[in-house]
C-alpha cells in the first residue's frame, strides 16, 4: 500500500504574516519548539523561514532582527507537495533540490509540513536520525 504524506507529515504548521519582524518569527519557533515557520501574505503561502535563515541572512548580515520582515529574507521559491501525494515524491523531490523540509499545500494553503525527521520516524525509527528527532531540543 501507497503511503500518503498525511500519513508523515506534522499537521498545523505554525505560520506568521510577511511582515512579522523576525525577531517575533524566532520566538515562535522558540516557544513551538521547532526550526522553521511559513509565512504567509494574506490567506497565500508566501514561504519557508528557517533558523539556519535566521543565523545566514540576519545574524550573519547585521540586520536588525525587529525591523526586518520574514518576508525578506524566507525562501520563497517554494517546493510543496499535497496531503494525498505519495511519500516517495517527497523524498524524490528532497533528494532532488536538498531540501529539509516541504510545506504540504491544499487547496492554496498551508496544512503541514513534512521533514527528513518526519520521514526518518516513519521509515526508520530505530534510526540516529529518527531519536534526534523525537528528542526535546529543551533539554
Amino acid at each position: 500500500m501507497t503511503q500518503k504524506i498525511r500519513d508523515v507529515m506534522t499537521a498545523g504548521p505554525v505560520t506568521v504574516p510577511r511582515l512579522c519582524s523576525v525577531r517575533d518569527a524566532a520566538r515562535f519557533m522558540r516557544d513551538s519548539a521547532i526550526g522553521d515557520v511559513l509565512v504567509a501574505d494574506g490567506n497565500e503561502l508566501y514561504g519557508l523561514l528557517t533558523d539556519r535563515d535566521l543565523v545566514v541572512r540576519v545574524l550573519a548580515d547585521g540586520k536588525d532582527p525587529d525591523s526586518t520582515n520574514a518576508g525578506d529574507v524566507c525562501s520563497a521559491e517554494l517546493v510543496t507537495v499535497a496531503p494525498g501525494d505519495d511519500v516517495r515524491q517527497a523524498v524524490d523531490l528532497m533528494r532532488q533540490h536538498g531540501l529539509r523540509r516541504l510545506p504540504v499545500v491544499e487547496d492554496g494553503r498551508a496544512v503541514g509540513v513534512v521533514s527528513l525527521g518526519d520521514l526518518a520516524l516513519d521509515r526508520d525509527p530505530e534510526s540516529a536520525l529518527a531519536d534526534i528527532s523525537v528528542a526535546d531540543p529543551n533539554t
